[in-house]
């Protein structure tokens, strides 16, 4: 017999609906609840907008005022997925998770956001975009799906917790934990970058020309990577002087960068962009191609791992994006049928008993004795094992002196008011590692593995995001892992996934936006690409990993059974990527602009570097902004009033009369002025045994019951390697004294 499948009604809202679909790609029954004329997505794209969101889902029309026909549907069901504005009532055993543009308490919980104001006062803006110009949003609602992915996860940590709460999500939260060094460069040096245009703030990467487009790519992060670009550059005759003794000093090249980048971008500029990328990866050097949406879909590593999937509407089918993961157990959903109106109006009076489990009120936090093993390093992985330890797992981090982490090591990413050569003092590591413990060992002998072999058969979860390659070379591929704990759960994290013909391919952050369509979304036109530098791909991959491994342990409690979650970071950024592959004409970079709402734009304020966003999302909006400015061209009228104006209290004026606009906020407007995230108390203060007291970003996903947060703060390099491996692991004293005296401990 089949157990049920979990049954979510679904109260949509563009900062749900992504949320619904991840659910669908999950396995779950998700009942999408429209009004008798339909959900707005189906008027959208000739209906191919509501069959990207909405396909797989089921249909039941209600009128917004039938309060007994949704509470009937919501006794069958085990989870309520309401983006209501006011929000719904829901019922006791409910996990109802409510998903609103600033959350549901707060001096500004009944502002209008849509994705570009979001954006803005979230932090997001401020990050894309030229330093002398107008601030850039990111392409295909990026604010939203950050918002809908945290959904998707709150969802299943609530079933985790098996009793039904309030789960309440700020989709201004979500993109205020998801800036990378945004917020923490303010936090930490107290400096607020400028908006990098093409060139990363960190790392020595950026967005380069080419012969018919666009390179993602850079001088990488290690000294074989620069020694490779080099030897290319050589043998090409294209050094100039970078064979220079003076650029062997990573200093020296970042003090110069601009001078580096310059010989690199004569280079590349006469090469195709395809070719290019596939010459570098030849030599392991991180570069990628920029593709277009239109080109998603003959990407051969996409093909190959079967990630696109077919939607049917009407008579109609389509190629559209998958899901970032397969699952369960490797499989991938290959069609998907879109309902017709109330095709499924019988779940009114239909029966069924809430598989969802009732229990007492606790605070335990909901990942409360799952034990993480985290192999990770940088972004992607940490950020993965930052939401998990945020909500109770015990996660230990296994890194050494020997295999040092970036974020603790290297001068050009370290955040800190201190000594860039204390490991323990940067605040870039310190946000994504905090709730964890560290174990320093070291895995380049049989040592150090026989231990990482112990540890391993005493957690629930392993996450790691070496290249494709690496845990097989250990011999500690999956079958390995299952003979050392047989319900493990897996999860990889590469860039381009453990299968394919571009398996081996090195990726960072940037290179995986630039394959997934969306740096080449990120501009003004297609012959203005600014791209996306930071490491948004970075974060996406690190959420869906999340939550991909919070369902595993969900489906191991059922079956008994672990899998391993091969997740591509490439797959998670594209299926990100809204509905530029399914519609019906391939989108174009539009900047700030919107297809269907006028005006929508981000307009200068009072101030250096002071912008104003501002959605018109209907004619009524559009007549109250006309009366307020008493002029015909609305664009032209709101740019000059804009002008004129604080940014804040330009906001506060349009909001007051219903128009959704916010301030384009920096970090440290996040963290002085935003009378929103203070009064949640979105940064919390807690105090590091080295770095000292500072602010970290909060948790996005508020639970009423079994409630996240942060714990501890990130741990010194080692501090946990005698307890955990003598609690956890076993070993005797004497053991941990010889592991210590063979240099395999630290």
């Amino acid at each position: 017999m089949t157990e049920a499948a979990v049954r979510v009604v679904e109260l949509s809202s563009p900062f749900t609906r992504f949320a619904g679909r991840l659910l669908v790609g999950l396995g779950h029954e998700v009942v999408l609840v429209e009004p008798p004329e339909g959900d707005p997505a189906r008027q959208e794209l000739d209906g191919w907008s509501f069959a990207h969101w909405h396909a797989g889902k089921r249909s039941v029309v209600l009128d917004p005022g039938d309060a007994a026909g949704l509470r009937r549907l919501l006794e069958t069901a085990d989870v309520l997925l309401d983006g209501t504005p006011d929000g719904a009532a829901g019922l006791d055993h409910l996990v109802h998770v409510r998903v609103t543009p600033f959350g549901s308490d707060g001096p500004r919980a009944g502002w209008q956001g849509g994705d570009l104001v979001v954006a803005a006062l979230g932090g997001m803006l401020a990050q894309v975009g030229d330093p002398d110009g107008p601030p850039l949003t990111l392409p295909e609602n990026q604010a939203e799906q950050l918002a809908g992915v945290h959904a998707a996860i709150a969802v299943q940590l609530g079933l985790r917790a098996r009793r039904g709460q309030l789960i309440d999500i700020s989709a201004q939260e979500c993109v205020a934990a998801s800036l990378e060094a945004g917020t923490l460069a303010y936090l930490h040096t107290d400096r607020v970058p400028p908006r990098p245009g093409r060139v990363h703030p960190l790392v020595p990467h950026g967005l380069f020309r080419a012969a018919d487009g666009h390179l993602g790519g850079g001088l990488g992060g290690s000294p074989r990577m620069w020694d490779g670009l080099l030897a290319w550059l050589v043998e090409e005759n294209a050094q100039a002087d970078l064979d220079e003794p003076r650029w062997q000093d990573p200093v020296e090249r970042k003090a110069h960068q601009e001078h580096v980048f310059e010989i690199v971008q004569q280079f590349a500029a006469k090469w195709p962009k395809a070719a290019f990328a596939e010459a570098a990866q030849a030599r392991k050097l991180p570069w990628a191609a920029v593709e277009r949406p239109e080109e998603m879909p003959a990407n051969p590593q996409l093909l190959a791992r079967d990630f696109f999937l077919r939607v049917r509407s009407g008579d109609e089918e389509r190629t559209d994006l998958g899901f970032p993961f397969a699952f369960p157990e490797g499989r991938r959903v290959a069609s998907l049928k879109v309902a017709e109106p109330g095709a499924d109006q019988g779940l009114l009076d239909a029966s069924r008993e809430p598989g969802q489990a009732g229990g007492p009120w606790s605070d335990v936090p909901a990942l409360t004795g799952v034990r993480v093993l985290d192999l990770t390093w940088v972004l992607a992985g940490p950020y993965c094992t930052k939401v998990l330890a945020d909500h109770g797992a015990e996660v230990i981090k296994v890194e050494s002196e020997t295999r040092p982490d970036p974020t603790r090591f290297a001068p050009f990413m370290h955040l800190s008011r201190g000594s860039h050569t204390d490991p323990n003092a940067n605040g870039y590591f310190n946000e994504v590692n905090r709730n964890k413990r560290s174990v320093a060992l070291g895995l380049r002998s049989d040592e150090g593995l026989t231990v990482l072999r112990e540890l391993i058969a005493a957690s629930d979860v392993v996450v790691e995001n070496f290249s494709s390659t690496v845990m097989k070379k250990m011999r500690l591929g999956y079958d390995a892992l299952r003979e050392l704990r047989p319900d493990i759960v897996y999860v990889s994290m590469s860039g381009m996934g453990h299968t394919g013909p571009r398996n081996g391919w090195v990726s960072y952050a940037d290179t995986v936006s630039a394959s997934s369509g969306l740096t080449g979304m990120t501009g003004w036109s297609s012959d203005d690409v600014v791209g996306v530098i930071y490491g948004h791909g970075d974060i996406v991959a690190g959420l869906h990993a999340a939550l991909a491994t919070v369902a595993a342990l969900e489906h191991r409690d059922r079956t008994g059974r672990g899998q391993h979650i091969d997740l591509s970071q490439l797959e998670a950024m594209a299926a990100h990527m809204g509905t530029s592959v399914i519609a019906p004409v391939p989108p174009e970079p539009r900047g700030n602009s919107h297809p269907s709402w006028s005006p929508q734009g981000v307009y200068r304020c009072l101030g250096p570097d002071r912008w104003l966003a501002v959605s018109v999302r209907s004619d009524a909006e559009r007549a109250t902004l006309a009366a307020l400015l008493g002029a015909g061209d609305l664009d032209e009228a709101l740019a000059t009033w804009a002008r004129t104006m604080p940014a804040d209290a330009a906001a506060e004026h349009l909001q007051e009369h219903g128009i959704a606009a916010g301030a384009v906020q920096n970090g440290q407007d996040l963290v002085e002025h935003d009378p929103q995230l203070r009064a949640r108390g979105f940064y919390v203060r807690a105090e590091h045994p080295v770095a000292g007291a500072f602010l970290h970003e909060g948790t996005p996903v508020r639970m009423s019951r079994t409630p996240g947060g942060i714990r501890r703060t990130a741990p010194v390099l080692g501090a946990d390697t005698d307890t955990v491996l003598r609690e956890i692991a076993g070993l005797s004293e004497e053991r941990i004294r010889h592991l210590h005296d063979a240099g395999v401990l630290r």
